[in-house]
């Protein structure tokens, strides 16, 4: 007789198989059977929906005045310039800015490639890509704001936001270039029915394969963290449980729980911060000291802590404070 389960095998084995700078395969086993593409599938979605990126979403160029139009000595027209300035892949060097606004000034006779478009805020992650073909006496005066996003954003929603003269460009944020899977089987002990999934993950350049997985993981744990708090879930058996207050119950809540940012929760997560509890019983000085924590940062997560109903450095009840001080060294 097959001994029965009562509860399903958690996988145990992660592994990150790096193919190039841009390609990586992210691998977990061992899954029960059908586990495997019930993880996989989302993963993809969110990895092709939700994977933070930069791209133009405006443009002005100095004599045209509108994408139909040209420049004198310039080879490409405005539609052509502006089909291969979308190939350019840019990156904002500021991890805090969220939009750049670059101006570039260029005298020919020359050839205009990506690499041609760095400088100290702006990185590009396609240098050699084509932008402009210049005649010689001809010049090309234009300004490019940059912004970062997610997915896909048409040039109808950000054209009312423009300055005159500028043109709005339709913006495809998304760096996660491809996203494949496959399930496999694997052995566990005698049986031969568990899986493997195999993901993977191809980006252009501006992030790499393994941190648009891990981004993509927190956008889905910060999806299901709405249901911690509606639902009760029963703690398994074998653990223990204790008496909590309301306010340790609370303030024992995963950092998930409040929507942070990717780059807001990243830092976090780096300084082993994963209570909602930790930050309240920190100090204003020791939020504001915590490794590569940008003021905006900082603003958002004292928001979302006082959204929670806590302040950072408010004083706590002693015995909540004690308690949840024990629950963080037990960590």
């Amino acid at each position: 007789m097959k001994k029965i389960k009562t509860t399903p095998l958690a996988p145990q084995q992660f592994e990150v198989e790096q193919i190039s700078e841009n390609e990586a395969n992210i691998i977990a086993y061992p899954f029960e059977t059908g586990y495997a593409i019930s993880l996989a599938h989302p993963l993809r979605r969110f990895l092709l929906s939700s994977s933070v990126g930069y791209a133009p979403v405006a443009i002005k160029i100095e004599g045209a005045k509108h994408e139909f139009d040209s420049v004198r000595g310039m080879l490409e027209d405005i539609s052509d310039f502006i089909l291969n300035l979308k190939e350019i892949r840019f990156k904002i060097n500021d991890d805090e800015a969220e939009e750049a606004e670059v101006n570039y000034n260029f005298v020919g006779p020359c050839i205009i490639k990506g690499n041609d478009l760095i400088n100290d805020d702006i990185d590009i992650v396609t240098p050699d890509a084509h932008l402009a073909t210049l005649n010689e006496d001809s010049t090309l005066n234009f300004t490019i704001k940059i912004a970062q996003g997610i997915g896909y954003v048409p040039s109808e929603d950000t054209s009312d936001e423009l300055e005159d003269g500028y043109i709005a460009l339709d913006a495809f944020f998304t760096p996660v270039r491809s996203v494949t899977y496959k399930i496999e089987n694997v052995l566990v002990e005698d049986n031969p029915n568990f899986e493997r999934v195999v993901l993977n993950i191809r980006t252009d350049g501006q992030i790499s394969p393994v941190d648009a997985f891990r981004n993509s993981l927190e956008v889905m744990y910060a999806q299901l963290a709405v249901f911690n708090s509606e639902i009760s879930v029963k703690a398994p058996t074998t653990i223990k449980r204790v008496e909590e207050s309301p306010d340790l119950k609370k303030l024992s809540t995963h950092i998930d729980s409040l929507g942070l940012s990717a780059r807001s929760f990243n830092c976090l997560d780096r300084s082993k911060i994963t209570l909602i509890g930790e930050i309240a019983l920190m100090s204003v000085n020791d939020l504001k000291n915590v490794k590569n924590l940008g003021k905006k940062s900082y603003d958002e997560i004292v928001e979302k802590v006082q959204e929670f109903g806590y302040e950072v450095g408010a004083s706590l009840a002693d015995d909540v404070a004690n308690a949840l001080k024990k629950q963080i060294e037990e960590k």
